[in-house]
């Protein structure tokens, strides 16, 4: 196989090399089944198996206590935006943080189902920084407190979450989710689309508080309750079974890279030394405010669109791929996700590096 180009798109991602080549040799026959794991039935025995240790894996490395259960569902963190609401806000009020496009979404679907009250915006400084924790208006009668822990497209980050009482704290982690360590026992559900740090596209995984699973009302559809798929093992449906066992694979992965503390090391390693180079001068111009910035995406600008038009071009044909910031901001990004390697950091830092000497 030629020399693989760096992957920097935003999802979905890049996956560890190791997992691709372990899904490469597994292919065509699963645990020594000779079928394709595409192949197995979802109630088999050796499904149950990839489920299950899947779910137990997620609640080592991430530390999730016992009260809470782990939901391998399907339609993104886009269904999630509507699931949520439909579950818990059932005509009373919600608070939401409005920091970028996907907080937005989540909004609006919010809206088809109850009272949203926006608790704080960015909205006018064009999603540059997280709201100051101290400055959310928080409701006390408010079904659920709802935030976007990773802005994938404006590059910010939650540092530390808000101390939401006996409001529970419900969280799209869908961009950052595995990339450190968090109090989970802080939320009352997470959910996270896998395109990113987990797997390939095709399943979320939801976090949810046992009690929580309690409030979900009676009359829902049946596949929109997450009571549904809590009471089923998330097994109701035939569930993404390829996407399920590639995030079994990949938890096995960073279970193996030495945990959750060792990938969260090697993250802010990785993002310090890009934003370092960020810092330096005025050609490469960060979009984010310096103490929100994330660990995921990198977001910056340069003098000139047509600049930025170059060096797109010219890092494509390093090798370098997915650095286009999204079609509605523009600019430049880099999504440097848990498997992306250092080394490939080391590669754009001494491409811009280089650029800017012939640019600048």
């Amino acid at each position: 196989m030629t020399a693989r180009p760096l992957n920097f798109y935003a999802g979905p991602a890049i996956l560890p090399l190791e997992v691709l080549r372990q899904v490469q040799a597994e292919l065509l026959d699963f645990n020594q089944k000779g079928l394709s794991v595409l192949e197995i039935s979802h109630r088999s025995k050796d499904y149950d198996a990839v489920n299950k240790a899947a779910e137990a894996d997620l609640k080592e490395i991430f530390s999730i206590p016992d009260n809470y259960r782990v939901l391998f569902l399907q339609g993104g963190a886009s269904l999630q935006f509507a699931m949520v609401p439909m579950n818990f806000l059932r005509g009373g009020k919600a608070d939401y943080v409005n920091t970028g496009v996907w907080a937005k979404k989540a909004i609006k679907e919010a809206k088809l189902f109850g009272q949203v009250h926006v608790a704080a915006s960015a909205e006018d400084k064009n999603f540059s920084y997280i709201p100051d924790i101290s400055a959310l208006d928080l409701s006390p009668d408010a079904r659920y407190v709802h935030i976007t822990s990773n802005e994938t497209i404006s590059g910010t980050q939650w540092q530390e979450y808000p101390d939401t009482g006996d409001v529970p704290l419900v969280a799209d982690m869908s961009s950052d989710i595995l990339c450190r360590k968090i109090p989970v026992s802080r939320f009352g559900l997470i959910y996270a689309g896998a395109q990113k740090n987990l797997g390939p596209a095709g399943v979320t995984v939801v976090i949810i508080r046992e009690d929580m699973i309690k409030l979900c009302p009676e009359n829902l559809a049946t596949m929109l309750s997450y009571k549904t798929h809590a009471e089923n093992d998330s097994l109701y449906n035939t569930p993404p079974v390829f996407s399920v066992y590639m995030v079994g694979l990949v938890l096995k992965w960073i279970k193996k890279q030495g945990g959750l503390a060792a990938i969260e090391a090697r993250n802010r390693k990785k993002a310090a030394r890009l934003y370092d180079v960020l810092d330096r001068g005025d050609f490469y111009r960060p979009t984010t405010a310096g103490k929100d910035r994330s660990l995921m995406n990198i977001t910056f600008r340069l003098p000139s669109e047509e600049l930025e038009a170059k060096f797109l071009a010219e890092s494509a044909a390093a090798g370098m791929l997915g650095l286009k910031g999204h079609r509605s901001v523009g600019g430049i990004r880099a999504s440097i996700y848990n498997a992306f390697p250092p080394e490939g950091v080391e590669r754009l830092i001494e491409f811009m590096k280089s650029f800017e000497a012939a640019n600048g």
